[in-house]
């Protein structure tokens, strides 16, 4: 069946789409199957989509969209998973603004409930010219290949890390990266973990990144449940070609999530390179459990920041109760990169850092 799409969903950029594409069954109940869907809520929150620039884009009932199969755990959105089957008819939902799309299972109450929303079936594409029976698309394998291994010449490795979602990781992130460019360095980036969505990377790009790529390009819509560190080091690996000075490293989610950011911080790959451990904490308490955590498995971050540090009270008991810098990387940018950068080059990142 021919169907016009309204709006296509950031989620599925690994695959080109027209406005107009052919929908059909059977539809592959995997993480990365690209579906059209109609939207049948019209909601007052979280009722938007990330389109393939970035731009948010608002959703109506009755609109078509191109979406991915894919699993959510967000402690302050929505949890949600791929059905053992998918067949056109079905009600969906929508579970995260890259238009990743499954059945949600717990929902947060300051989003409200998902956005509710009809299969029209999968996408199809034509990988042989002239041939009319397609195959369903997905956005598997994308141009980020996974690896083993890191190259002999990658460059230190700045790991941001949080306490949550919302801690400060992107902000941190962003203007380490910023601030290094200013300093003459070059500087690539990338989001190993987490759920689909272009805004964090663009904003890398934005702050003066030379490259940047997430978990996303090499096809997962999602990183829950899934095999992660191959996809953690192929997105660090494709960065090394362009010669940066340091990566810059964000871990999506929490420390103690789902998506995998524990399983990355374990790889000998990362833990035998040169570089640093940026911890985003929300709070002190967050703070202080955070770098119990890491202590415990071989970490040791070079700075505390974050929603913690807002003011000095935050930042002087973290100080006190962790006996690291606490430093504020919004209000004080260049005091919280001259931490970061004053160590970056000698110590391996599994080991003690000064």
């Amino acid at each position: 069946m021919r169907i016009r799409l309204d709006k296509i969903a950031s989620s599925t950029r690994n695959v080109p789409l027209h406005r107009d594409v052919i929908v059909g069954s059977p539809i592959p109940a995997t993480a990365g199957t690209v579906i059209a869907v109609r939207v049948l809520d019209s909601k007052s929150t979280y009722n938007t989509v990330e389109d393939l620039h970035g731009r948010m884009m608002g959703l109506q009932r009755g609109d078509v969209v191109a979406g991915v199969l894919g699993a959510r755990q967000a402690l302050r959105g929505f949890a949600g998973d791929v059905p053992e089957a998918v067949e056109i008819g079905d009600e969906l939902h929508l579970l995260n603004l890259g238009g990743v799309i499954g059945r949600c299972t717990s929902a947060n109450p300051d989003v409200g409930p998902p956005c509710r929303v009809e299969v029209l079936g999968a996408i199809q594409r034509f990988p042989e010219l002239g041939r009319r029976v397609g195959v369903p698309a997905s956005i598997a394998p994308g141009p980020v290949s996974p690896v083993d291994t890191l190259p002999d010449d990658c460059p230190p490795l700045v790991l941001v890390a949080g306490t949550c979602m919302h801690a400060g990781k992107t902000a941190a992130a962003c203007l380490l990266v910023r601030e290094a460019t200013g300093r003459g360095l070059k500087v690539a980036a990338t989001k190993v973990t987490g759920v689909a969505l272009r805004r964090d990377s663009l904003e890398m790009l934005d702050h003066g990144a030379t490259a940047a790529v997430t978990f996303c390009d090499a096809g997962m819509p999602s990183t829950t449940g899934v095999d992660i560190v191959p996809v953690a080091l192929g997105c660090i690996a494709s960065l090394v070609d362009a010669k940066p000075d340091l990566i810059v490293v964000e871990l999506g989610d929490g420390i103690l999530g789902t998506y995998g950011v524990d399983k990355v911080l374990a790889s000998e790959a990362i833990r035998a390179q040169s570089g640093t451990l940026i911890l985003a904490a929300t709070d002190p308490v967050a703070a202080w459990g955070g770098v119990q955590w890491l202590a415990r498995t071989g970490w040791h971050p070079a700075v505390v920041t974050g929603p913690a540090t807002d003011n000095d009270s935050g930042s002087a008991r973290i100080e006190s109760l962790c006996g690291l810098p606490a430093v504020n990387a919004r209000s004080q940018t260049e005091r919280f990169v001259d931490t970061v950068l004053s160590g970056l080059f000698g110590p391996v990142l599994g080991g003690p850092h000064a």
